[in-house]
Order: structure tokens, then sequence, then C-alpha cells
């Protein structure tokens, strides 16, 4: 080999790594700057704004509480109503803002992954540049390097450029490896700015149906005020009937007997003050394990050894009723404990297409991990012994496992995950019907039990 490679290879080395640091530092830095400053910019004035409005919503919430007060009058439920209007209508403003604050940082974090990746591709090339030249050299062996020189001193000058090399290939696999880790980082940072943009809009949208029904709400009271106090009289009359309609509606529960909605209400608000779930979520999730118990029935385990059983109804018989070597002992432990018949208590049939049944009750935990939980149930209510079956039991148990499968009360992207957990164990996927759809059928039945049955008991 040519005694001057060391300089040649010096030279590429030298190009190589100013070419990167002149596209990467030079180059994009004054634009990326001005940016910045403007996004930062833009991003306090959206957040004083969205202060200023907090501290409005924050006062109408004071005179609102104030308001309901007072005795019941035509003019003091008109003023409530007009308070709400206010209210929401400072919430949809809030949310306006809220939403675009977080369109320009997604916009932002998408510039940023862009040029992370562009970053990645040209460090790429250059490794790839490098990797060429290390595999030229090792083609040639230690000994033939040495020969090949005119003088010892060249061959050493030699190899020290070699050595050089091989740093600089390290260098560049660090690099990349850097600049993945920030990529990562600000995919995470990006998912969860589109999950607050999602629950801003979901959130406004419902703040425009509350002016809407609040509007009309009021419009028909302003009507009465101008005839006749007994007309507000029925008004009122036919609330109240509603309510008790909606208190004595029979709420369906898995593998138990129907309880009238306003205990089951009742259940859903106890284990809100515990865990924060919202208790129109709450009751979506054990209405949509309802739905699935008529769909596919359940079972009785006939054979602990093995698990199998039969269909509570059809008398079908089931290979993989419960599996053996996970839940049939904690559910001999579990159903003695509470002094049940094992062989005679209901559990989930196992799904077509393959898997175990074998889940207990309204909340459809499995027997496993019903122990696990249980002394966090039996604290939460203080019980000696949780009963799955037990509807309040069953409503606190759902609860607890939604707050550790992420659940926030005011989050609808974080409920709606949870639920997709609740049932298969992993977030919802929209390029996965089979995965979203019971999320998305949760929200749906939530937001009807919300707007249909939760509201009318309030207002």
């Amino acid at each position: 080999m040519h005694r001057y490679i060391r300089y040649i290879f010096s030279f590429i080395l030298i190009i190589t790594f100013s070419f990167n640091g002149l596209i990467y530092t030079l180059t994009p830095q004054v634009s990326a700057d001005q940016v910045l400053d403007n996004a930062q910019a833009d991003r306090a004035r959206l957040q004083s704004e969205l202060a200023n409005l907090e501290q409005e919503i924050a006062q109408k919430q004071k005179e609102l509480d104030g308001q309901k007060g007072q005795s019941v009058s035509i003019s003091r439920d008109i003023a409530i109503l007009t308070t709400q209007i206010k209210k929401a209508k400072l919430n949809i403003q809030a949310k306006t803002l809220l939403i675009k604050k977080l369109g320009g940082e997604i916009t932002q974090k998408n510039r940023t992954i862009q040029t992370l990746a562009e970053k990645i591709e040209t460090e790429k090339e250059s490794l790839a540049q490098l990797i060429r030249k290390d595999r030229e050299i090792d083609d040639k062996s230690l000994l033939a390097l040495i020969l090949s020189q005119d003088t010892i001193s060249d061959a050493y000058g030699d190899i020290d450029a070699f050595a050089a090399l091989k740093k600089g290939i390290k260098a560049s696999v660090d690099q990349i490896r850097g600049v993945k880790t920030q990529t990562e980082s600000a995919k995470k940072d990006l998912e969860i700015k589109k999950d607050q943009e999602t629950d801003a809009k979901v959130q406004m949208e419902n703040d425009r149906r509350q002016v809407e029904l609040s509007e009309s709400e009021k419009q028909k009271l302003l009507s009465i005020s101008k005839n006749k106090e007994k007309a507000y009289q029925k008004v009122l009359a036919d609330k109240a009937a509603r309510r008790s309609e909606i208190l004595a509606m029979l709420f369906s529960l898995r593998d138990v007997s129907a309880i009238p909605f306003g205990k089951a209400y009742e259940y859903a608000k106890s284990a809100e003050i515990s865990t924060g779930i919202r208790p129109a979520f709450l009751l979506a999730i054990l209405t949509q394990e309802s739905n699935l118990g008529a769909n596919q029935g359940s079972c009785y385990v006939t054979n602990m050894d093995t698990g199998a059983g039969v269909g509570s109804k059809s008398g079908k018989a089931f290979s993989n009723v419960m599996k053996p070597t996970r839940d049939t002992k904690p559910f001999m432990e579990i159903t003695l404990s509470l002094g049940r018949d094992p062989y005679k208590t209901l559990v989930s049939c196992p799904i077509s297409g393959g898997g175990y049944g074998g889940a207990m009750g309204p909340s459809q935990f499995i027997p496993s991990t019903w122990s696990l939980l249980k002394n966090r149930i039996a604290k939460s209510l203080g019980v000696k012994t949780p009963d799955p079956w037990y509807p309040k039991d069953a409503f606190m148990a759902s609860a607890l496992y939604l707050t550790d499968l992420g659940a926030s009360g005011d989050s609808f992207t974080s409920e709606r995950n949870a639920a997709c957990r609740y049932y298969s164990g992993r977030k919802c996927d929209n390029k996965k019907p089979a995965n979203s759809f019971y999320g998305d059928s949760v929200m749906k039945k939530a937001e009807t039990i919300q707007r249909t049955m939760i509201d009318p008991l309030q207002n």
C-alpha cells in the first residue's frame, strides 16, 4: 500500500466530519432558532390568554355555586342556566386557545422529528463511507501492510491512520444512536400532544352540546315566566318524574341480577371518590361487559384439574373454561371463602378462536387477577373479603384496575386506551379495529349514559 495512504484517509475523515458539521451545525441553526423563538412567543401569548380565561371560568363556577344555594324559583333557574351557558362558552374559548397552542407545538415536534430523521440518514451515508474504507484495509493482513512500505516508520504511520478510521466509525455509530434516542423522545412527546389535542376537542364538543341544551332549557323557562307560575311547577314535576324513572331503571350486570340505576350510580360515585374514575365511564365498562355476556354466555367449571366446563344455558362442553395452571386454584379459594359452590358459580365461557374464559362477575376479572387486587378492594370498601359477584365490590374493583391501566377522568384518550387494555391488555390501535372496537364502544356508551341518565339527575 502506498505510504501516503494515511494522508488520503485523514483527508477523507476531515472532509466527512466537516461536511456533517457544516450541514447540521451552521446552515439550519439560524432558521431553527428563528422558528423556535416564534413558537415560544406564540406559546407564551396563548398561555397568557388561557390563564385569563381560566380565571373567568373559576369566577363563573363560584357564581353558579352561589345561585344553586338559593331557593327554587324560575328566576333562580334562569340565572343558573345563564351562568352555565357563560361558563360553557368560556370553556369553549379556552379549549380553542389550547387546541391552537397544541397545534403549534405539534407542528414544531413534527419538524424536529423530520430534522432528526434527515440527520440520521446523512450520518448513515458518512458511516457507510467509513465502513467501506475500513473493509478495504481489513482485506490486507498486517504483515502484508508492513512489507509493502518503504520503511517500518511509514507502516506504523499508516496503522495510526487506520486506528483513527476505527475511532471515526465508532463516533459515527454513537452519533446515530444518540440521534435515534432524541427521535424516540420527540415521538413520545408528539403522541402526548396529539392526545391532549384530542381531549381538548372532545371536551369542547361536550361544552357546545351543553350550551345548546342550556339555551333550550332557558328559553322554555323564559316563556313560562311570561305566563304562569303553575306551568313552572309542572316543569319541576316532570323533572322529578324523570329523575325517579332514571333511578328506578334496571341496570344490567354480567352474571348477577340487574340492580336499579340509582344504586349503580351510587356505587360508581363511591368508586370515583376512591379512584377518580368518572362514573359514566365506569358504568359504560360494566355495560359493555354485560353486553358481551349476553352475546358470549356464561359457563360452569366442571373439572378443576383440567379447567373444563359447560355452558350454563346451552349445556355445550368446553375444554378451556378456565386455565388450570393459573386460575382454578385461586378460583376455589375465592368461592370457598365466600361460601359459594365453585361448581355452581358462573364464570365467562371461552371466546371463539381460542384462549380461556373463567372471568368472574360484573367486572370480569380472572381469579388470579382478583387475588392480586383483593386486598386493595377490601381496603377501599372497608370489608374483610370482597366478592367478585357483588355489584358494589365489582364496581370498586373495576375502578381500581382502570386507574392501573392509566384512565383519568378528564382525558378522553386515557379512558379509551384504558378500556382497550381492560379488554385486550393493549392500548387502542386505530390500525387494528379488532383491538380498538371495545374502547370505541365503551366511549360511545359513556357519552350516552352521561347525557341521558346522569345529566338529568344533576340538573
